[in-house]
């Protein structure tokens, strides 16, 4: 008889599974990669996949969800760094330059993940949407911090630069984004004179 298994090495095969589905989802997209690709890269028996995640979806939206708190501590990891409001938002902006130049960039994970399955599926379009929102957060705060009130144009050049630089495969829309950026805060930033 096996012996049974520990806590331990649940979340151990959890984070090995994850880790395979999101390197092949990221790279080749949800709907290509079958779950017998996910049981050889992870290196776990089928039986075991689905005993951790009951179908495809919920292993899609636990690598949603995981892949947000990542990312998105990771910039303001970045951000936070900036002692200086202004420059802060613009961190943001260098933040996604040195992401687009990461090998293997392929745009959005959210809008790929949405793009496959946001109409055919309420949990990936949920986990979707909970990312756009907090990172939506974000950026409305660092804005405000600013001064500024250019919140929403801000958000809307950051994920503009997101798709472009996905789409096209050069990093140059973070730069550009940036620079729109800085005269929106400039442009939006309160008067002195009063």
């Amino acid at each position: 008889m096996p012996a049974p298994i520990t806590e331990e090495q649940t979340r151990s095969d959890r984070e090995a599974l994850l880790d395979a589905a999101e390197g092949l989802f990221y790279a080749r997209g949800i709907q290509a990669v079958g779950m017998d690709d996910v049981r050889r890269a992870s290196g776990l028996p089928l039986k075991r996949i689905y005993r951790i995640f009951a179908a495809k979806e919920d292993l899609v939206v636990a690598m949603l969800r995981r892949r947000d708190a990542r990312w998105r501590n990771s910039l303001t990891v970045h951000v936070e760094r900036v002692p200086d409001p202004r420059d802060r938002v613009l961190a943001v902006f260098d933040w996604l330059a040195e992401w687009f130049a990461e090998p293997g960039f392929r745009g959005c994970a959210w809008v790929n993940a949405h793009g496959e399955l946001g109409p055919s599926s309420p949990a990936v379009l949920a986990e979707v949407r909970a990312h756009k929102r907090a990172f939506h957060e974000q950026i409305t705060a660092w804005v405000r911090d600013a001064g500024s009130s250019a919140a929403e144009a801000v958000f809307l050049l950051a994920e503009g630069a997101i798709v472009t630089a996905g789409i096209t495969g050069d990093p140059a829309p973070a730069r550009h984004a940036r620079a729109a950026a800085a005269t929106l805060l400039d442009t939006n930033a309160p008067s002195s004179a009063s």
